[in-house]
């Protein structure tokens, strides 16, 4: 296991939340169908987390968790906007 650092915490809600947009495969190799719900959880949770631990983070913890966000929350548009265009199509 990897050691318990801020790092690998949120590294595991940033894979968390592609987990559940469909974007990555589980320890068995599928892919779990899209969480809409599970995967704003995971995002939301970082968003706490930036939130709650604003200025107490390295500038590496800082821009990791900057970048995580905005990876995740251009992923969830595509991903969700294009399902529901999908659906009404």
């Amino acid at each position: 296991m990897p050691e318990v650092t801020f790092i690998t915490l949120v590294m595991s809600l940033h894979s968390s939340a592609f987990f559940h947009m469909g974007e990555l495969a589980g320890p068995d190799g599928s892919v779990a169908p899209k969480n809409k719900l599970l995967a704003q959880h995971s995002i939301d949770t970082l968003t706490m987390l930036q939130d709650k631990t604003s200025g107490n983070l390295t500038r590496e913890e800082k821009e990791l968790v900057s970048n995580s966000l905005a990876e995740l929350k251009l992923a969830f548009v595509k991903i969700f906007s294009e399902e529901m265009v999908a659906n009404v199509g």
